[in-house]
């Protein structure tokens, strides 16, 4: 069996008395604090970020029937959607972006409980969707955008006219990216005349907040263990499609959805 770049690093790495290790340990855990004070200032710069004001009627077929941007929102002050690639016609939605779904259901409750709801949108079809969602035993919403410029106004969906020397504006650049649909994240705010604001978009790697596998993985002794290859997530399955037994083995590259380039 041939082992890894990654298995053999950690093979060879080094070990030491606890008093070293422990040394070592405060050393990292003070440039810790420094990203966590770091990470919060962030996230002030990001809610002090300007809006923009949502004034086309985006309409999105739904299991309730024909619903609004404004609709979606349910009664909070805050819309969390999820950019999910998942175009008409395919068999299945993106992996990655169901990795992402993954991690929904359980915070659902707790966003929802500070002002925010959460929907997934997509411009497969209503159908479409419905058996893919059903099929991945999921419960939050889960909407199509199919006939609507939504995905289109905010650069995760691309037509054919709208690629340039082979780039297309992801990520706010112009960037080579291979599929027709891409990932992202997007916040609403509604006030209290019903207006909606554009807040926040993030996308590439940026959607990593989504997923809290990551954060876990990046406490291992090997780490995320992927290959650094354009498409770092060629492990990814559908949860329902892994085998039985948990060993790694790579899969076919779907789609370059969170890569470092994107």
């Amino acid at each position: 069996m041939s082992t890894s770049s990654t298995e053999t690093n950690t093979l060879n790495h080094p070990v030491v008395s606890r008093d070293t290790w422990l040394a070592e340990r405060k050393t990292l855990l003070a440039q810790e604090k420094e990203l966590t004070r770091l990470r919060d200032r962030i996230a002030g710069e990001r809610r002090a970020l300007p809006w923009v004001h949502v004034e086309k009627n985006y309409v999105f077929d739904t299991p309730e029937g024909k619903r609004s941007l404004a609709d979606l929102f349910e009664g909070r002050r805050q819309l969390m959607v999820q950019h999910f690639m998942f175009g008409p016609g395919w068999e299945q939605g993106c992996p990655s972006c169901s990795f992402m779904a993954d991690h929904t259901d359980g915070m659902q409750i707790h966003l929802e409980h500070r002002d925010i709801s959460f929907v997934a949108v997509s411009r497969a079809t209503l159908p479409e969707i419905a058996r893919f969602h059903s099929r991945m035993g999921w419960k939050f919403k889960w909407v199509s955008s199919n006939g609507s410029d939504f995905n289109y106004d905010f650069h995760v969906s691309f037509k054919p006219e709208d690629r340039v020397d082979g780039t297309v504006h992801y990520n706010y650049g112009m960037v080579e990216f291979p599929a027709e649909e891409a990932p992202g994240i997007s916040l609403f705010y509604k006030d209290s005349e019903g207006r909606i604001f554009h807040t926040y978009s993030t996308y590439g790697r940026g959607v990593e907040v989504m997923i809290g596998t990551y954060s876990m993985l990046d406490l291992a002794p090997k780490g995320r263990d992927e290959r650094d290859t354009f498409y770092k997530m060629e492990w990814m399955r559908h949860h329902d499609r892994y085998e039985t037994q948990a060993v790694f083995t790579p899969a076919p590259v779907a789609h370059a959805c969170c890569s470092d380039k994107a």
